[in-house]
């Protein structure tokens, strides 16, 4: 993959011992953010999903884009306290513990995303002024719309959100006046599945909110999530902004008293993040080659979890100080792999590389997001890498 030339220069610069490294590319999130918001219609709010990339540097650059934040655990609303204070946070996450409960009510989140009965009554018990939540529903979907997404929350049995037929009796406690001075339902929330593309987005987001609109009560807002595809087989695909920002304008005109709101993460950071390092050995095996390279799946985890290539670009370096031959691989197919004492520690496999030497550097795109964060990074006590912001 082509990369920018103020990353291509800051690897350069660096010393082999200053590998790996991540770089953030502070304006480029920027621009995109823009660009996201840009496209995004009136009443469509545009929440970042800190999962995805909790990095401080990250959060700030993205406070003059996004309405908020959204937050899954108790730490997470901690972090963003700290980051980016006076923020507006939404609260989500299957397994709210009680301590976080009271955390959250303490940090005054602005929407509650509630995903049980039973959280209902924990949240009513706790709850000493009126809070603002959305119901999260675990929707079915017509036949194949979630087929082939890499990860799906909804439209199937999973822990995610209400089952539709628990919605009733979640909306009749909500009319309790017992709960109802404590609880107020602003809307319905339904992130049902990650990896979607704009079309298919749009049409599942046309299905939530028709069904919501044929509820017996009133719903000012619906929570469509996040979700959206980033292509980690072609780097140069993007995500169908215009064409998801129109699909949404043309919605939100058959409900005139709607807002809607989104909460992308990976679809946003992604693009910013770049994972640098040096290559160690190239070997022969069983007819194969391998690149080891400093560091690995401890510091950049995605493409072990999602089964995938990292895509990446080679920086050869000329420069070779040993008085042994340069070991150079041959074959033109080399699998990057990590310091790790597991073969599951592999960053790409038998990938098209013209030329790769020990001594040179390999930079992997895309590591913006669920990288670091979900990487783990105790495993055999590896150096931790450095951070980098290009600014």
């Amino acid at each position: 993959m082509e990369l920018p030339s103020a990353v291509r220069a800051e690897v350069a610069a660096r010393p082999a011992e200053a590998l790996p490294a991540y770089l953030y590319d502070l304006p480029a999130l920027r621009a995109h953010a823009a660009a996201v918001r840009a496209a995004l219609p009136e009443r469509v709010e545009l929440y970042y999903a800190a999962k995805a990339n909790p990095d401080p540097a990250v959060l700030t650059a993205l406070r003059d884009t996004v309405d908020g934040y959204e937050a899954s655990s108790g730490g997470e609303l901690t972090h963003l306290r700290a980051a980016v204070p006076g923020a507006r946070l939404a609260f989500g996450g299957p397994g709210k513990a009680p301590a976080e409960l009271a955390a959250a009510l303490a940090a005054g989140v602005h929407r509650w995303h509630v995903e049980s009965v039973a959280e209902l009554h924990r949240l009513a018990a706790l709850a000493t002024e009126p809070v603002d939540l959305l119901l999260r529903v675990n929707l079915p979907v017509r036949a194949g719309a979630l087929d082939g997404v890499p990860l799906a929350m909804g439209g199937r049995p999973t822990p995610f959100g209400l089952d539709p037929e628990q919605l009733g009796h979640a909306l009749r406690l909500l009319a309790d006046p017992r709960l109802a001075r404590r609880l107020r339902l602003r809307g319905i929330h339904a992130h049902l599945a990650s990896g979607l593309h704009a079309a298919d987005q749009l049409a599942v987001a046309e299905q939530l909110v028709d069904w919501a609109a044929g509820l017996p009560v009133p719903i000012k807002e619906v929570n469509l999530g996040g979700g959206m595809a980033v292509d980690y087989a072609d780097p140069t695909a993007r995500f169908d902004w215009p064409g998801y920002g129109a699909g949404l304008a043309r919605l939100l005109r058959r409900h005139p008293g709607l807002r809607l709101r989104i909460e992308p993460g990976r679809a946003l950071t992604a693009y910013c993040g770049w994972y640098a390092s040096e290559v160690l050995e190239v070997k022969r095996s069983h007819g194969e080659e391998f690149a080891v390279l400093r560091g690995g799946t401890h510091h950049l985890r995605t493409p072990a979890a999602r089964g995938h290539d990292q895509p990446f670009a080679v920086l050869p370096v000329e420069h070779w100080p040993h008085p042994w031959p340069r070991p150079a691989a041959e074959s033109g197919r080399v699998t990057l792999a990590g310091q790790l004492c597991t073969p599951k520690d592999v960053l790409a496999h038998r990938a098209a590389v013209p030329a790769l030497r020990a001594g040179d550097r390999v930079v992997f795109g895309l590591a913006g997001a669920y990288a670091w964060n979900i990487s783990h990074h105790g495993f055999l006590m590896h150096p931790q890498p450095d951070f980098h912001l290009l600014r």
